[in-house]
């Protein structure tokens, strides 16, 4: 891990080819927030391709909007869900929707980082 930050709404790691955010519980990930992740992984990543996983560990919303932004980000290759609970897939599924790069759900944060290592190596 190159560093990992504590944030008001969740925590975020950054790795060398991926980040990786577990939000807090009853959040919701709005475009104001997103710009504040945004930041982040253009600071971390300047000129190197990566993956963002989300960790869903906690119960929270997303404005399926913020996709629109975040497809637009040059060197992000992909986009990884972990979570073990089916009632989130109905909604990843319209996530998915919004957004123009790689988009996969996974059960384990294993898989999505092996899954973000070979896109970033590909790309």
């Amino acid at each position: 891990m190159l560093d990992s930050l504590t944030l008001p709404f969740g925590t975020v790691s950054f790795h060398e080819n991926y980040m990786v955010s577990v939000m807090n519980e009853g959040i919701t990930v709005n475009i104001g927030l997103n710009n504040v992740l945004e930041d982040l992984a253009k600071s971390y990543f300047k000129n190197k391709n990566f993956v963002y996983i989300t960790h869903r560990i906690n119960s929270y919303s997303v404005d399926p909007n913020i996709y629109f932004k975040t497809s637009q980000i040059s060197n992000l290759v992909g986009f990884a869900v972990v979570t073990g609970n089916k009632l989130h897939l109905d909604n990843i599924e319209l996530e998915k929707m919004f957004f123009t790069k790689p988009f996969k759900t996974f059960k384990s944060l294993t898989k999505a980082i092996d899954w973000a290592n070979n896109l970033v190596d590909k790309n």
